[in-house]
């Protein structure tokens, strides 16, 4: 773990990033040519959602295409090891989660974070626990007393390794429950699972499962941020009944290292312009998101700390990849 640790040390801090000097020209004619936007999930989910929000307000900003490549799977895996094998020079990114930094953590992964290039964390999301409306429960403690009666229910994820997973794995810790995990690649297909009752728990982000409640195809019992969200009136915190409970998955963007940090810089102002445009405004306040759109600096500090936070949860919880 601190061979890892000191890797992403010594790229956040610019070594890998390249020096610039002959890559100045190439830089100064960035973008020439369509960019490719790795969104490591399937369809349908936050991440799709969002990716194609931003493609399409950096395609007008940058003059290019940005063609958004869906790549579910493998909790995120299969996106990263992508770019982290692309040409470094600022044409393939990678919209992820922070299951980019717990991967590491439950399973053997074809990448490294040396190899990643952080650009800037854009959003920060809570975690909602919901049911299908055919189960019973209508809070919490109720559906603890359910699961404990039928001796475990089934709770469904975007994928094994991801933090809707782990969140799921620390709600069976902390309530002494045996529920079992199903993984899906993405939220989409997990929340179709859901609404279709082929599911009776889904752990995802407010944002993807906002709008089945609000259409009563899904009942949200809690959420994981630290205070209730005007988003979901009356839906309480998990830290009401378990105190301390608290996740989130954040978004972050991504090219792979090497790539010249003028390409990196102006990659990262075209995200945070992005990120401020009224479309991708709305769709986070109305998802309950936070917007950040912090530096690949400020990012990087975040990668480290998180790698260290969700080593210990995996390690803790007894999570491993299915």
């Amino acid at each position: 773990m601190n061979s890892i640790l000191n890797l992403c040390i010594a790229l956040f801090v610019g070594g890998a990033l390249g020096t610039g000097g002959a890559d100045a020209a190439t830089s100064e004619s960035y973008p020439s040519r369509a960019l490719r936007m790795i969104v490591a999930a399937a369809p349908g989910g936050a991440n799709d959602v969002l990716g194609r929000l931003y493609a399409a307000r950096m395609t007008e900003s940058l003059g290019q295409p940005v063609i958004v490549d869906n790549r579910a799977g493998g909790g995120g895996i299969i996106g990263a090891e992508l770019v982290a094998q692309a040409a470094p020079d600022g044409y393939t990114l990678l919209y992820s989660t922070n299951s980019v930094v717990v991967n590491p953590s439950l399973t053997r992964v074809g990448y490294s974070m040396k190899q990643l290039a952080p650009l800037s964390l854009v959003t920060s999301f809570p975690i909602a626990i919901s049911v299908h409306p055919s189960v019973p429960a209508k809070s919490i403690p109720e559906l603890v007393a359910l699961s404990k009666q039928r001796g475990g229910m089934n709770f469904g994820s975007s994928g094994t390794g991801s933090t809707n997973h782990l969140t799921g794995v620390l709600f069976n810790n902390v309530a002494g429950l045996k529920n079992v995990h199903i993984p899906y690649k993405g939220a989409g297909p997990m929340m179709a699972a859901l609404q279709g009752g082929e599911i009776e728990i889904g752990v995802s982000t407010v944002f993807s499962v906002i709008q089945a409640a609000r259409a009563n195809r899904a009942r949200v019992l809690a959420v994981t941020s630290r205070e209730p969200l005007a988003s979901l009136p009356g839906v309480p915190p998990m830290a009401k009944f378990y105190p301390g409970f608290y996740t989130d998955i954040w978004h972050g963007y991504f090219t792979t290292a090497g790539t010249p940090p003028a390409v990196i810089a102006r990659l990262h102002g075209e995200l945070v312009k992005a990120l401020r445009s009224p479309e991708v405004q709305r769709a986070l306040d109305d998802g309950g998101a936070q917007s950040i759109g912090s530096s690949p600096t400020e990012f990087a500090a975040v990668l480290v700390e998180d790698f260290k936070r969700y080593a210990a949860l995996v390690k803790s919880s007894g999570a491993k990849a299915e």
